[in-house]
C-alpha cells in the first residue's frame, strides 16, 4: 500500500505526529490503511508505533522525509503520517445513551462548543477534556471546525478517546440535554456570576462560544445559567481553549 500526495491537511483521513499516530493505534477504533515513516528517524515513540503496527498487521513504509513534507506541508509531522478512516461522529441521542449507561460514582460532564472555527482551538479543548474525564463533546455541523488532521495533532491524539456528536441545531440540542437531567451552564463575559460561584458538582454540560463572538443569543438564552471569568487586563476575553481549561479544572476541583 502506498500513501500518495493526494492526502493533505484538509483531508481528515491523515493523522500526523508521533503522539497522534500512537494513540490512533492504541485506541483501535478506526481502520488504518497504512503508516509512512521517514527513513533514518529513530525515536522511542516511532519504535512503539512500528512495534504496535506490526502486532496489528498494519504495514509501515519507510520513505524519504521529503515525501512526508510533500504529503503534509503545513503541520509538523515528526517523521510519521498514518492514513485512517474518518473519525465517526455520534448522534446526540447515542451520546446521551452512552453517558447514561456508564454513570458511576460521578455525575456526567459534557462540553458544547458554539461555532469554534479554529481547529487548533478545538484540538486544545479536546486534549483538556480528555485530561479531566469529559464524557462527550457536542459541536455544530455547520460553520465550525470538525475533527480534522489539525485537530487530531493539536489534541496529541486524545481525539481518539472523546466521543463527539455533531448536531444541526445547538438550541434544540440543549433542550434535549436538559431532558436528560443534565444542567447546561454557558460561559459568557456578561454574566453576573463568577465561575467559582457556580455549582459544578451537578450533572453538567459546559457551553463555550466561538473565538470572536462568544455564545450566540439563542444558545445563551437556552442555558440554565451563565458564568464569567474575571478579566483585569486590556482584552475582554480569553482564548476559548484557555477558558475551557479554567472551567473544566474548576469542575474537577469541585468534584474531587
Amino acid at each position: 500500500m502506498s500513501v500518495n500526495n493526494r492526502h493533505t491537511s484538509s483531508n481528515p483521513h491523515a493523522v500526523v505526529g508521533r503522539n497522534s499516530v500512537l494513540e490512533l493505534l492504541r485506541a483501535g477504533d478506526r481502520e488504518i490503511e497504512g503508516i509512512q515513516i521517514a527513513q533514518g528517524r529513530d525515536h522511542p515513540r516511532l519504535r512503539q508505533i512500528i512495534s504496535l503496527a506490526k502486532k496489528k498487521g498494519i504495514r509501515c513504509e519507510f520513505v524519504p522525509r521529503s515525501e512526508l513534507d510533500l504529503l503534509e506541508p503545513t503541520i509538523p509531522h515528526q517523521g510519521v503520517i498514518a492514513l485512517a478512516s474518518p473519525k465517526k461522529y455520534l448522534q446526540i441521542e447515542s451520546l446521551l445513551d452512552q453517558i447514561q449507561a456508564k454513570q458511576g460514582d460521578r455525575p456526567p460532564l459534557m462540553v458544547m462548543l458554539d461555532g469554534v472555527q479554529d481547529p487548533r482551538n478545538l484540538g486544545a479543548v479536546v486534549r483538556t477534556a480528555d485530561a479531566v474525564g469529559v464524557d462527550g463533546i457536542v459541536i455544530p455541523k455547520n460553520r465550525a471546525a470538525g475533527v480534522t488532521t489539525t485537530v487530531h495533532k493539536a489534541s496529541a491524539g486524545s481525539a481518539e478517546y472523546i466521543p463527539v456528536a455533531q448536531v444541526t441545531n445547538l438550541a434544540r440540542t440543549i433542550e434535549r440535554i436538559k431532558a436528560s437531567d443534565i444542567w447546561v451552564i454557558g460561559a459568557d463575559q456578561g454574566a453576573p456570576q463568577i465561575y467559582t460561584q457556580a455549582d459544578f458538582t451537578l450533572p453538567l454540560c459546559l457551553v463555550l462560544g466561538n473565538e470572536a463572538e462568544g455564545l450566540r443569543r439563542l444558545v445563551r438564552e437556552k442555558c440554565d445559567s451563565l458564568v464569567r471569568l474575571p478579566m483585569h487586563g486590556h482584552l475582554p476575553s480569553l482564548n476559548v481553549s484557555v477558558a475551557a481549561g479554567v472551567l473544566l479544572y474548576e469542575v474537577l476541583r469541585q468534584r474531587t
